[in-house]
């Protein structure tokens, strides 16, 4: 890992602060190949996220279930359970976890014949760390962005008004 320079992820600062909102940000890396496993989540750790990491999509089926994380980055070709096989497990649990594909070679076939398997984002192997950087802030601003904007406000007519709280 000596001589990899940790560049900050494109996108102006605000951006990158809606990442890193306190509690910090719990993220699944899931790789069999162990050296772009460890990469990924120092990368990740350095940057102020809180990292697990998994050697193939069954041992990260079992972490998922075992936790909470506000997002998954997966590679595909793996033994055991590949990258849309994980995610076809998150789909049919309900599960509402934001993904990036990070391989070498995307299943577009797979994603045409089922666009729900989709991820947030994919990055093609080999990718920079301000590419990675930069997805995971997109993904995770734009998955808050979603949230407070499907949140439901207030229901105004069931409040009480203020002539209704008035004695007489």
């Amino acid at each position: 890992m000596e001589g990899i320079q940790i560049l900050p992820g494109p996108g102006p600062v605000g951006s990158r602060l809606c990442a890193q909102m306190d509690p910090p940000r719990r993220i699944l890396v899931v790789d069999d190949n162990g050296d772009m496993r460890r990469l990924n989540a120092e990368v990740l750790i350095d940057s102020g996220y809180e990292v697990e990491a998994a050697e193939d999509g069954a041992a990260a089926w079992r972490t998922l279930q075992a936790g909470h994380y506000d997002l998954l980055i997966t590679d595909n070709n793996m033994p055991n359970v590949t990258g849309v096989e994980l995610l076809q497990k998150l789909r049919a649990a309900h599960m509402d976890l934001p993904v990036i594909m990070a391989t070498s070679e995307l299943p577009d076939e797979e994603f045409i014949r089922s666009p729900w398997l989709q991820p947030a984002a994919t990055l093609v192997k080999p990718y920079t760390v301000g590419e990675l950087l930069g997805t995971v802030t997109e993904v995770l601003c734009a998955t808050e962005s979603a949230r407070e904007q499907t949140a439901t406000p207030p229901n105004r007519q069931s409040e009480p008004s203020a002539k209704a709280l008035q004695f007489r």
